[in-house]
């Protein structure tokens, strides 16, 4: 097994503590020293709110491009949804609901270019483009006709965190066609990966 390697950034050594701890034991992850962090595969953000700061430790994370990063968060609104998008942020898990398992699911799945968010999550964020997009009409916006129905009910459950043989077991589909599905929406609309897409097809309200 390769094991995957993470760096942890917290609020608090408590946080960092408590979140090493966690995974230390887990043979799917190699933790990395401060120092090593340059070699994070992925990016482990363990904050109380998504407040300026750690907004900023996002975005350094995301110019880096070397990493891919999830957040594990305790107060969690519209507006951090936002941010997080913004910045790139690939997979959210709730510290209530951060136990091991849970948190190795999600940092495999981050390794693996999926994305990860909660459903409420994106109920949540759907509404607000719904918002946005009543409040601001944008004629060049994309519209529904930019995905076929195949495609949107793709992103939807990769918006709902399932891999990729998950997605093929459940739309009876092979693996091959639902990557090759992914591949062709990235490449249409000039997109850098699935985390990239999901957020797009959000951001414009497509799922």
């Amino acid at each position: 097994m390769n094991r995957i390697p993470v760096a942890v950034y917290a609020d608090d050594p408590i946080l960092r503590g408590g979140t090493v701890h966690l995974l230390r034991s887990r043979p799917e992850v190699e933790l990395l020293a401060p120092e090593d962090d340059g070699r994070a595969v992925v990016s482990l953000v363990v904050v109380d709110a998504v407040d300026d700061e750690i907004a900023r430790l996002l975005r350094g994370l995301r110019r880096g491009g070397a990493t891919r990063t999830g957040l594990v968060v305790g107060r969690f609104d519209q507006n951090s949804l936002r941010t997080t998008i913004e910045c790139g942020v690939a997979a959210v898990v709730r510290r209530s609901e951060a136990t091991q398992d849970r948190l190795v699911g999600a940092i495999t799945a981050i390794a693996d270019g999926e994305a990860v968010l909660p459903g409420d999550l994106l109920d949540t964020l759907l509404a607000h483009v719904g918002r946005l997009q009543r409040g601001v009409l944008d004629p060049n916006a994309p519209t529904l006709s930019t995905l076929t129905t195949r495609e949107t009910d793709i992103l939807r459950l990769v918006a709902d965190g399932l891999d990729t043989a998950e997605i093929a077991l459940k739309m009876s589909y092979s693996e091959r066609t639902v990557k090759n599905v992914l591949h062709e929406v990235s490449t249409r609309l000039n997109l850098r990966n699935r985390a990239h897409a999901v957020g797009y097809v959000m951001r414009h309200g497509l799922i």
